[in-house]
Parts: structure tokens; C-alpha cells; sequence
């Protein structure tokens, strides 16, 4: 395979200003190839220096960094080690913005660092007085709002647990997450803003509140107008109430391992799995991303769409520890005919833009060229997640973006609070890549058969140990279901459920998830490559393609959502064909094409392909509170052009 075209590499005075050409040339290093080589083959060298690099600050020294007395799954980071994750996103003091909030309905908030120091101190002390300690559980169902980030922040402070969800997902949903992990505290808001509409939330609150019996306090934000009324909420009080007098800021010393997050699985193929993290393995992985792959410096402006139920959310926050001023956006990023964000990357001077495939996708779909409307000279780097990037994706940015920005296509996951695959400010952009596998994490790309390959698709794996690993999954004492997660299908070895490959030049492919991989005639396929061909069509919208099983064999079916006033008709069909034939090969076109008006995603907007496949084969689909649209699932319901 040939290497992919450069879009896009940084000049020497750009590579030779950052983090990452520094930490390299201090290791003695003439490459990144050569960097990341020793960055895994010494796993406990490179995790030490990287603390060091960006002033990790321990309480209490390792006794030892890593302590590994069989495969992976039997690894200990820093043992004996004492942080506190809230005392190094509190680290920066002054008046300069630490969080700026932006709303959709026009809203704007600032709070400078000194501010927010005084406000986690606060509510910290409030959350104490009110007896939550070490280990104990609070919960967050709140918009993406900066009590958010305090309420977080109050809570890891004290050694407690901090979980959030976003307002928009239904009663059983919040039940299905915080109900398993039995929060002492709640906090919530009156209401959130989405899509030129008031969002009630109140009244989920209180079923929440009703079936979550752990919950002894409930805290209302009044996000959405001062007036609240708690009438029918039990033991509830506004933020102004329960936060109290000015308190004194204190940073006791954890274990590097303290619990600091639960995250969950996306939960559509059951009740959601709670993914434990903690907080030294946190701290370290997203200061790495921050400062050395993203080139994150102190006062920039980071800014990623997200809500507070995606592990986007707590990677942002992170970026306080760098010294970034956080922009937090709530609301649809589609307000103003899509034109929302990139109003406020102007307004606000944002530096690192991050978004979704999705997101830019739909943009260029909409043929909106933001270079052409916005100041966007503010801007960097621009980031995406979710599902892969196709390559068209890729030239659109460059086109109507910006020409000088790093593009970062990143790969990783809840399940890791972090990245395998990662930009780089010191390599170039290639179409269609992700720049560079990780430091400190040992991917590889294993066949059906276990045995690494290079330059084809295959499972993405870890082979050694990293310090974001979860601290396992809650309610899992004898690790069972953490195991069964990650590590059964090549024992000892993190299969992360990713379709990928890692190209000639070092970067990485993705094709899309392992577990919604299609098989005809025995041939593996990723799904991401149906969509990067699709997604070039202007009569298509977006697409979901499933593998059905027919006559002993598996077919491919592609299911279209068509731009309004276009029909799906043979003709086009043969167009669909064609553009995949000609890209891919035989083996992908699909057995049948058939339009859908709308596609079921889950509540952070990744599409369900599992789901699909379900419906269509007669199966339940076990936990529809997971999808921000489980309507759209009756659209492939009984589907005759499926019984021919």
C-alpha cells in the first residue's frame, strides 16, 4: 500500500516550538518512530520521565513505577504513590479565564482561575458537610455547563467518585448508570436549551430521585431561569444553598489509583457496563495528550463538543491542567444553520477546535465553508472522534477551514479515558490517517489467527500495559467481566473492538468496530470503509451498513438516509454500487440498498450498527434508553425488500 498524500506538515520553527520536539530531544531522540520505540520497550523509564516533563506532583513518592508480576492485566502504576488529580487542574492561579461558557440560546459566563479555585473549595467543604468522603459516589445529570466542572472538581478533591450523564437521557437511562453505583449526592439542573427549545428536567429528576434511593441530597443548577420550584424533590436545595460560605482549598494525597471516574459502556446491547478509572493513570494520559500530542500550551483556548455523558467531557476538563482557558458549548451544534461553533471559535479565539466525523461531515454536506464566513486565523489544530474520518472529511478541512492547521483524526474510547492512536504536532498530516500511535501504548494489529500484521486490517490490540486501564469495573470483585471485556479474546492482550490498520508511514486506519465487522463469503470488511465511499455521494445524507444472514452465508446491506427531494431509485442504486466497486472491492458492494428516513445513534451520536443488525433479524435490542433516537429503529422493522 502506498503512503497516503500529505495534507499538511508543520515548518521547522512550528515542529521545533513544541512540547513533543522537546521531551524528544531530551531523550536523545532524532525521531518520533525512535521516541515512541522506547517510550513502550521501557514502559517504567518513559511513564517516570513523562511525569516529570510535565510536573506531576506526587504527595508521596513510587516505591516503584511498575510493578508487572505476570501478563498486563496483573500491572501496578506508581506503587505507593499519593496525588490528588483536582490539585493539578487547580494548579494555575489569576484572573485569566479558566472556563468560558457558551450557550446556545446566547449565554455567555467567564470565571477566571482564582474564581474557580474559591468555587471548588466551597463545594467541596458543602460536599463534606454534608457526608460524602473517600470513595463515595456523586453524580452528575447536568448540561455542559461550568458547575459541571466544579462539581467534578469539588469531588475528586476529596477523594470521592465523580459520574456524570447529560440531561437528555431518559429516566431509565440515568437509573440504568448512576442506580448501580448508588450516589450520595445528586446534581442536576432545572432544565437545558437544545435545538431554539426550554428542555424540562426537573421532572426526570424526581423519577431518578425516586428510584435511586442512595441519593440523600440533590443539588439544583438553574441553568435555565433563577425561579425554581423543588416542590415533590426530597431533600433538594439550589447550588447557591447547598454550596455555602468560602472555604479554605485543600489537596489531600490519594493513592494513584484512587477511583475517579465511572464511565460506562454505551449500554445498547445491555445494561451499561461501569468502566472505574483512576485518577493518577487519568492525569498522566491526558497531560500526555494535552502537552505532547496536541501541543497544548498555557493559555490557549480548548474547546471540544461534547456533553457531560462522553468521555470527551473529562478529557477536556483535563485541559485546565495545562494552563488552557476551557470553552464549554451547550446546546446543538447545528443552532444557526450549523454555523454556531464556528461563531464562537471567532468570538472566543479558539485555538484547538474538536468535533465529531460526524459533525464535519454534515458541514460539508451542507457545503458550508467556515473560512469564508469566520475569523478563524485563532485556530491551530482541529480534532476529531467518534467514528472515523473518511478521507473526503479530511479535505474538507483543509479546504474550507484553514490550509495551516494540524488535523487530528484521534482513536481511543471511554474504555481507556484516552487515546491508542493520536495526532502529532511534529509529524504530517496524511489523508485519510490518524497521525501516530501513542506514546507509552504498545498497539499492534493482530489477524483472526493472533499474529501482529502490518499494512492490514485487523483487531486493534495493547500488547503491554498502560496506566489508564480501568481499576476494573464496578460491582466486578473478582474482575470477571473486566476480563471478559477486553482480554478473552487473546489472553493476556487488550482487544480494543476496533476494525484497523496501521499504515506504511506509522499512522492508523480505522475501519470501524470489530464487533459490527461484515463476513460475506467468509471475508472480513469494515464497515467505515462502506461509509468513506458513501459519504462522497451528495444525494446521501448518511448511511448504515449491516451484515444479514442469508442462504448460509452472510449479504451486505446498506441502509441510505437520501438529502430531501431525492429518490432512492435504481439508478442511483447502480451509482451506490459503482463508487464502492470502484474504491473498495466486489466483496463491499452491497446486496441490497434501502432508504431509511432517520438512523439510530446512541446519546453521543455514534451509530448502532448492532442494533440494526438485530431489528433486522427478529432479535430485541436489549436497552433502547441508550439511543437519543430509538423511534428510528422501527424503520427497519419487517423490511420486504430484506426477504428477497
Amino acid at each position: 500500500m502506498k503512503q497516503s498524500t500529505i495534507l499538511w506538515q508543520p515548518n521547522e520553527a512550528r515542529r521545533e516550538a513544541t512540547a513533543m520536539y522537546r521531551f524528544m530531544r531530551e531523550r536523545s531522540c532524532s525521531s518520533y518512530d525512535e521516541l515512541y520505540r522506547w517510550s513502550i520497550d521501557d514502559l517504567a523509564g518513559y511513564w517516570q520521565a513523562h511525569a516529570g516533563f510535565c510536573d506531576v506532583n506526587f504527595h508521596k513518592p513510587a516505591s516503584a513505577v511498575l510493578v508487572q508480576p505476570g501478563d498486563m492485566t496483573t500491572a501496578r502504576w506508581f506503587v505507593d504513590a499519593e496525588l490528588n488529580f483536582a490539585e493539578h487542574l487547580l494548579r494555575h492561579s489569576g484572573n485569566r479565564p479558566a472556563i468560558i461558557f457558551r450557550g446556545e440560546n446566547g449565554a455567555r459566563r467567564e470565571l477566571g482561575f482564582d474564581e474557580l479555585r474559591s468555587e471548588v473549595a466551597a463545594l467541596a467543604a458543602a460536599l463534606k458537610s454534608s457526608g460524602v468522603g473517600q470513595g463515595d459516589r456523586v453524580a452528575g445529570f447536568l448540561p455542559n455547563c461550568p458547575e459541571a466542572i466544579i462539581a467534578m472538581l469539588a469531588t475528586a478533591s476529596i477523594g470521592a467518585v465523580w459520574s456524570s450523564c447529560s440531561p437528555d437521557f431518559g429516566i431509565n437511562g440515568v437509573v440504568d448508570r448512576f442506580g448501580q453505583i448508588e450516589p450520595k449526592v445528586l446534581f442536576c439542573a432545572d432544565g437545558y436549551f437544545y435545538n431554539g427549545k426550554r428542555c424540562d428536567s426537573l421532572a426526570a429528576v424526581r423519577g431518578v430521585v425516586a428510584a435511586i434511593r442512595s441519593v440523600q441530597r440533590t443539588v439544583v443548577v438553574p441553568f435555565t431561569g433563577d425561579r425554581l420550584n423543588l416542590g415533590n424533590l426530597p431533600n433538594a436545595s439550589t447550588w447557591r444553598d447547598f454550596r455555602g460560605s468560602t472555604a479554605k482549598l485543600e489537596f489531600p494525597g490519594f493513592p494513584f489509583a484512587q477511583p475517579l471516574y465511572v464511565m460506562y459502556s454505551s449500554g445498547t446491547t445491555g445494561v451499561p457496563k461501569c468502566i472505574v478509572h483512576g485518577a493518577g493513570g487519568t492525569v498522566l494520559q491526558h497531560l500526555k495528550e494535552h502537552v505532547l500530542h496536541c501541543d497544548v500550551v498555557s493559555g490557549d483556548r480548548l474547546f471540544y463538543f461534547t456533553t457531560c455523558g462522553w468521555m470527551m467531557w473529562n478529557w477536556l476538563a483535563s485541559g485546565l491542567a495545562s494552563g488552557a482557558t476551557l470553552i464549554l458549548y451547550d446546546g446543538s451544534p447545528f443552532h444557526e444553520d450549523g454555523r454556531i461553533l464556528w461563531r464562537i471559535a471567532e468570538e472566543e479565539g479558539i485555538n484547538i477546535f474538536g468535533t465529531s466525523a460526524k459533525f464535519i461531515a454534515a458541514q460539508q454536506k451542507a457545503g458550508i465553508r467556515p473560512r469564508d464566513e469566520f475569523d478563524l486565523s485563532s485556530l491551530k489544530s482541529v480534532l476529531s472522534t467518534g467514528s472515523p474520518l473518511a478521507p473526503g472529511g479530511f479535505d474538507y478541512v483543509y479546504d474550507a477551514v484553514g490550509s495551516d492547521l494540524q488535523l487530528s483524526s484521534i482513536a481511543g474510547g471511554t474504555d481507556i479515558i484516552s487515546c491508542f492512536a493520536a495526532g502529532n504536532p511534529i509529524l504530517p498530516v496524511r489523508r485519510g490517517e490518524l497521525q501516530c500511535l501513542a506514546l507509552g501504548m504498545a498497539v499492534s494489529i493482530y489477524n483472526d489467527e493472533g499474529r501482529p500484521v502490518l499494512q492490514e486490517n485487523g483487531e486493534l490490540v495493547c500488547t503491554r500495559a498502560f496506566p489508564s486501564m480501568p481499576v476494573g469495573f464496578w460491582n466486578d470483585p473478582d474482575d470477571r467481566k473486566y476480563h471478559a471485556a477486553y482480554f478473552e479474546r487473546f489472553p493476556g492482550v487488550w482487544a480494543h473492538g476496533d476494525f484497523a490498520e496501521i499504515t506504511a508511514s506509522g499512522g492508523m486506519i480505522i475501519h470501524g468496530r470489530s464487533d459490527a465487522v461484515l463476513n460475506p463469503g467468509g471475508v472480513r470488511i469494515g464497515t467505515a470503509e462502506i461509509y468513506r465511499q458513501v459519504e462522497k455521494l451528495d444525494e446521501i445524507v448518511e448511511s448504515i451498513a449491516i451484515g444479514q444472514n442469508w442462504e448460509d452465508d452472510v449479504r451486505v446491506v446498506l441502509f441510505v438516509v437520501m438529502r430531501p427531494g431525492v429518490v432512492l431509485d435504481e439508478v442511483l442504486r447502480q451509482k451506490i454500487c459503482k463508487v464502492i466497486r470502484d474504491n473498495t472491492t466486489p466483496r463491499h458492494v452491497p446486496a441490497r440498498i434501502v432508504a431509511v428516513p432517520e438512523i439510530p445513534r446512541t446519546i453521543s451520536g455514534k451509530i448502532v450498527e448492532i442494533a440494526v443488525r438485530s431489528v433486522v433479524h427478529g432479535e430485541p435490542v436489549k436497552n433502547t434508553d441508550a439511543l437519543a433516537n430509538p423511534q428510528a429503529l422501527r424503520h427497519f422493522i419487517d423490511r420486504p425488500e430484506l426477504k428477497v
